[in-house]
């Protein structure tokens, strides 16, 4: 039992020497290590130090160096701002010297002024006197004597002048006339229409004579009611079958004789019925007006119309002219306007549209107020055409149209209203328009006769030659033109032809 409490002892004695030991040699170690961090420390530090010190000596030196740099700088800006003070104030003295001497110069040209100024009163002044003492010696005034001169120099140079304004424009209007009548007959043979010519009274064929008291009703009753329903009047006569009705809309002469075409069908006529058929009739001819429409855009080739303006378009088919049918002679103008836009390099289908639609205002110029170009203007605008249609539309009519198009479709129209047999008048409307053109060349002084001849596309005028010389025969014919231009309403042109002749007679015996 001790022995082996001798061998754990001494066992114990062991460890505890061993732990002893280890502590012991690890503390030495650990002092070792801290011995030589310390040092390593020490002398980082130390190298640290010296690089610091490095840093700012150069940073002291890199200091001084720029202070000493800007130093210079300051220097030599001072030196150029004292420069430049000094060139300012060399300057500020020469403006001084130089705003002295021009005052000098200021009151010296005002010197002058004053001096002009006097000596033109003073020239005024003599001047004056010597247009005074010229009229007192001549017996005219500045104005008198002014016109005299006038009237002499008009005198001895209108022979003169005459001729070479005639000249002038035989030489400028020569050539143009030439091309221009090439031109137009070559349209003219290459495009043939039909001509239609109506009146203001359509006539309804009736199956007896007996038919008439049934129309005119028990004391004129159905008649009023169709005449008060369509605004047309009913002729009825001794003619046999047939009345006639009277009107100057187409469009309601159309609507009241297919009502009494369907009204003498039905056999039952009073003014229940009467009221029906007009309506019905006015739905067909609605009908009939949208397929004349849609028929004519077809034959122009042209798409995308709106439906309202081909509605318009089918209207013109029941609008007349002079007795010409307007659809007809639109359609005439567009292929007319077409064969010259292509002769002279123009759009041949903007042409051909806007001698299709320059008389589109008068479908509606009945009622509508305006005239029809204002109308068409209007008509065309609203619906996006463009602009050249517009304006064709609008100044077709104008004496000297600004678009070349408005040219085309003008001579177009002449060219489609001329033509034999497309318009026709009666005989009072013959006379009278013969007789307001002879009455307008009338009108001017110095006047001896007038004959309108040729249909009235000619007039002859006598003028008196003592009291009418050459050079105003000349403008006389062109005051003449111009005035029926203005003033009177006509198909194609009027040719002016002012004629003065003076013959003197003698006898030798």
């Amino acid at each position: 039992m001790s022995q082996e409490l001798m061998v754990i002892l001494g066992a114990v004695i062991g460890i505890l020497l061993g732990f002893g030991l280890g502590y012991y040699i690890r503390k030495q170690v650990a002092q070792a290590r801290a011995n030589s961090a310390e040092a390593t420390a020490e002398k980082m530090l130390t190298e640290a130090k010296q690089k610091e010190q490095d840093v700012l000596l150069r940073a002291k030196e890199q200091a001084i160096k720029i202070i000493d740099g800007a130093k210079k700088e300051e220097n030599d800006r001072r030196s150029d701002i004292g420069q430049l003070q000094k060139r300012l104030e060399q300057r500020e003295s020469m403006f001084d010297k130089q705003l002295l001497d021009f005052e000098a110069r200021k009151e010296k040209l005002q010197q002058k002024v004053e001096e002009i100024q006097a000596i033109k009163a003073r020239v005024d002044e003599a001047h004056e006197k010597a247009m005074v003492q010229l009229q007192t010696i001549a017996g005219y005034t500045k104005d008198e004597a002014k016109q005299v001169l006038f009237d002499k120099i008009e005198e001895q140079s209108h022979d003169d002048l005459m001729v070479r304004i005639m000249k002038a424009e035989k030489q400028n209007t020569e050539e143009y006339e030439k091309k221009g009548r090439e031109i137009i007959m070559d349209a003219i043979q290459r495009c043939s229409s039909d001509h239609s010519a109506e009146t203001t009274s359509t006539a309804v064929a009736l199956p007896s004579d007996e038919m008439k008291g049934r129309i005119i009703g028990k004391d004129g009753r159905n008649i009023k009611t169709i005449e008060k329903l369509t605004g047309c009047e009913l002729i009825i006569d001794e003619t046999p079958d047939m009345i006639l009705v009277s009107g100057f809309s187409p469009i309601r002469r159309r609507v009241c004789q297919l009502a009494l075409e369907k009204l003498i069908k039905d056999g039952r006529i009073q003014p229940a019925r009467i009221e029906e058929f007009i309506e019905s009739a006015k739905k067909d001819l609605a009908i009939d007006i949208k397929k004349a429409g849609d028929e004519a855009v077809y034959k122009m080739g042209f798409i995308g119309l709106e439906p309202k303006l081909i509605g318009i378009i089918g209207r013109l088919k029941y609008r007349t002219s002079y007795g010409q049918n307007i659809l007809n002679h639109s359609m005439e103008v567009a292929y007319l306007s077409a064969l010259i836009a292509e002769e002279l390099g123009l759009d041949a289908n903007k042409a051909k549209k806007c001698g299709f639609f320059h008389d589109i205002g008068k479908a509606v110029d009945q009622e509508t107020q305006g005239s029809h170009p204002e109308v068409g203007y209007t008509i065309l605008k609203k619906f996006g055409m463009d602009e050249d249609i517009c304006d064709t539309a609008a100044h077709h009519h104008d004496d000297k149209p600004t678009s070349v198009y408005a040219q085309i479709a003008k001579a177009a129209d002449a060219i489609s209203g001329a033509r034999e047999g497309a318009r026709r008048d009666t005989y009072e409307q013959f006379v009278a328009r013969l007789e307001e053109i002879e009455q307008t060349a009338s009108d001017f002084p110095g006047i001896d006769k007038v004959y309108a001849i040729q249909a009235g596309r000619e007039v002859r005028v006598f003028v008196k030659p003592e009291e009418v010389d050459d050079y105003q025969a000349y403008n006389l014919a062109k005051d003449i033109a111009r005035k029926i231009e203005n003033e009177l309403q006509y198909p194609g042109e009027i040719r002016v032809n002012v004629i003065r002749e003076k013959r003197v007679i003698e006898y030798a015996r």
